[in-house]
């Protein structure tokens, strides 16, 4: 039977991996209703600066129970961290072919304030989707599920910063694209969305298209 929806967990600035999974599946639900779980990519993203892969983290308030709700997390103000976080971006691809085509849609997410962490990055992940032309249907779930119908994928916590995606999801084989490191750093597999579209600006789509085994992947060429 054909995969038609998957079930990812929300992600900042999520990985390569997970943008294959909006473009191939014809729905998608981002779980809303699971448990908060640290050294996630809930809150963290990979990109590669100067001196190789750097992770970024969103501080949280800390919630008031350990099983607090993704939905209800919220953005803390702690550290700066709006303002090291796009210095990190724009030190990281200041210098790549889109960064300043791009940067003025990025700006205000590092200027305005989101209260809840599952709200800032459904924005960035809408917005990324309308820079590179995709069109996932995706909404938020509105209960947690633990038992799914065939053709239901679950990759809620297979897609996670401390897993080898090789084990963990067979289709995805990430296709190598310029980096502008990379004859320092070789290619980087797997990094933030955010590598890959101020690399790469509209042939990011082909890039997706071509990591994704699968041979249902919607066509947009």
């Amino acid at each position: 039977m054909e995969k038609e929806t998957i079930y990812l967990s929300s992600a900042y600035l999520a990985p390569v991996e997970y943008y294959t999974k909006l473009l191939a599946y014809n729905r998608v639900y981002v779980e809303d209703c699971d448990h908060y779980l640290k050294q996630t990519y809930r809150n963290r993203c990979t990109i590669a600066a100067p001196d190789g892969p750097l992770a970024l983290s969103v501080p949280i308030v800390k919630p008031d129970t350990l099983k607090c709700p993704m939905k209800d997390i919220r953005i803390s103000d702690h550290g700066n961290w709006r303002h090291l976080h796009w210095n990190a971006l724009e030190s990281a691809y200041n210098h790549t072919p889109f960064f300043e085509y791009y940067k003025d849609d990025f700006r205000p997410f590092y200027e305005q304030k989101y209260e809840f962490l599952a709200d800032f990055n459904e924005a960035l992940c809408r917005l990324v989707c309308s820079l590179i032309g995709l069109e996932p249907q995706m909404e938020r779930t509105t209960d947690y599920k633990t038992t799914f119908a065939p053709g239901e994928d679950d990759f809620r916590e297979r897609i996670h910063p401390k897993k080898d995606f090789r084990t963990e999801d067979p289709d995805f084989c990430p296709q190598p694209y310029y980096q502008v490191f990379q004859e320092r750093l070789g290619f980087l597999p797997n990094l933030s969305i955010a590598d890959l579209l101020f690399n790469m600006g509209p042939e990011s789509l082909l890039v997706l298209q071509a990591s994704h085994r699968r041979e249902n992947v919607h066509s947009f060429i």
